[in-house]
């Protein structure tokens, strides 16, 4: 039986990550993944493809925009091929490129399967060539021992208990970014960064969008002065909307699909007639959470722990409980994030290597790439005062920052947490276009500990919209060019 000296399996960008690391440091190196290339559900049924399609959501809502700045176009034809051709090229590009830095790298990739035998062994079932050099695929199944395991499989989506299996009308996010249609009358199930994203695309695509929620909001878990920004620009964004309000049955017929919903008290159903609510719609896209992807690894085998949801347990090193067994991404719980899975990837695999390396991080920040964007980073107001942390919050609005109103983008905002005493950033907030981008500069500043004034004496180029971060920093010492100085207290 072949030995491997480190074993990385799933190829997302956890696990190419890890894999490419690991062979930077001289290992000699096996990457497992179903797929032709590297890249995981983030670059094949993820974050690329629905970055590739909200960008082209962006450029239809701006050329409508600019009929009130005097440059009008006409209504934008919708070709559901092209656009399909091309979000298609986009994955293709990313993964075939990635396909080549694997074999620069000389890693052994094996498209396939795996599953523990015991805590050094795998069995891997995969797809492989005919030795009679056809090139014809076949199933493969063979045995392996290995010196390291870095396991990286994610996460899938979490199937509702009325939902015997995923079709064209009854969609996972997944089967959404297919496009295989674009339904007139579409319900969002679920109000988080996936729906709403999705909300986005398929709004700019000419479907007529509702939303059901079981929370009393959207995005529960972000700063909710953000996210009432994002509502008071997104108000025709739903036909219908629906909160506090559970799915309690989904059935495809003919015609399309028939729901139905209920209002919740609590976390009960109100089991009140009159808050029964039944809908017709085309086509349903569910998207209520995501559940650890460890089916078929055989986990008990090796002796791996789990907790109570499923997700590998590790310690700041990415390790499990087994010495040689590490886990990293979405598969070990917490931020379910593809930043946060390749910043574990090159840590297991600089842990293997003999490193000093540990998880450490002040700040990983989060991003929701609506229109317009939400980027958070570090602690939250709600988290400074669980930990009993004095702090201010400081804001500068968009609509006193020059390039923002030349855009026509001023509704927006960028807000600092910053500790009181030391003065040092603890966390930020940024609603505006292009907060992805912007909240960079506040996480560098955090995991340095900077300092407000650190912040605020940085020249910054004008007139751009990261000058925002810097007016907020002025704001906390009351000396701000473009808003007016707080009233100083008698």
């Amino acid at each position: 039986m072949e030995n491997h000296q480190v074993v990385v399996i799933g190829a997302g960008p956890g696990g190419y990550r890890a894999a490419f690391m690991a062979a930077d440091l001289g290992m000699r190196v096996t990457l497992i993944d179903p797929a032709a290339n590297p890249g995981g559900v983030c670059l094949y049924r993820g974050c690329i493809p629905t970055k590739a399609l909200l960008h082209l959501a962006k450029v239809k809502e701006e050329a409508m925009h600019a009929a009130e700045w005097g440059l009008t176009f006409k209504e934008p034809k919708i070709d559901r091929e092209k656009i399909k051709a091309w979000k298609d090229s986009v994955i293709s590009q990313l993964t075939g490129g990635l396909g080549q830095l694997t074999k620069a790298r000389k890693i052994n990739y094996i498209q396939g399967w795996a599953n523990f035998i015991d805590s050094s062994t795998l069995e891997i079932k995969g797809i492989g060539q005919k030795a009679d050099g056809k090139n014809q695929e076949e199933e493969i199944s063979q045995r392996i021992k290995f010196d390291f395991v870095i396991i990286a499989t994610g996460v899938e989506p979490i199937k509702l208990p009325f939902i015997k299996e995923y079709t064209d009308r009854i969609m996972n996010a997944e089967i959404a970014l297919e496009l295989k249609s674009i339904p007139k009358r579409l319900l969002i199930l679920g109000g988080g960064y996936i729906g709403m994203e999705s909300a986005t695309i398929y709004k700019a695509l000419g479907s007529e969008v509702s939303l059901v929620e079981v929370m009393p909001t959207i995005m529960p878990t972000m700063d909710p002065e953000l996210v009432n920004i994002y509502l008071k620009q997104n108000k025709s964004l739903f036909k219908e909307s629906w909160f506090n309000t559970k799915v309690t049955g989904i059935v495809e017929h003919e015609r399309g699909v028939s729901v139905s919903m209920e209002k919740v008290t609590g976390d009960r159903v109100t089991g009140d007639k009159d808050s029964i609510i039944e809908r017709e719609f085309d086509a349903v896209l569910v998207s209520v959470g995501m559940r650890p992807n460890t089916k078929g690894l055989d986990l008990e085998k090796a002796g791996v722990e789990i907790d109570q949801r499923g997700f590998i347990k590790v310690d700041n090193q990415c390790r499990t409980n087994v010495s040689n067994i590490f886990a990293i991404g979405d598969i070990s719980g917490g931020m379910l994030l593809a930043h946060k899975a390749s910043y574990q990837g090159r840590i297991a695999a600089e842990v293997i290597a003999g490193q000093k390396s540990a998880f450490d991080a002040r700040a990983i920040p989060a991003v929701v790439y609506t229109s317009p964007e939400i980027a958070t980073a570090g602690l939250s107001e709600l988290e400074c005062k669980e930990k009993n942390i004095p702090y201010r919050t400081v804001k500068f609005p968009w609509a006193a920052s020059g390039r923002a109103v030349a855009m026509g983008a001023t509704a927006g905002l960028t807000k600092l947490i910053i500790e009181e005493g030391t003065e040092r950033i603890l966390g930020a907030g940024i609603v505006g276009a292009n907060a992805g981008d912007l909240i960079s500069e506040a996480v560098l500043g955090i995991e340095m500990a900077a300092r407000a004034s650190d912040m605020a004496l940085s020249i910054h180029p004008h007139p751009t919209v990261s000058e925002t971060l810097m007016e907020a920093a002025e704001v906390f010492y009351g000396h701000p060019v473009h808003v007016a100085p707080a009233k100083k207290k008698s």
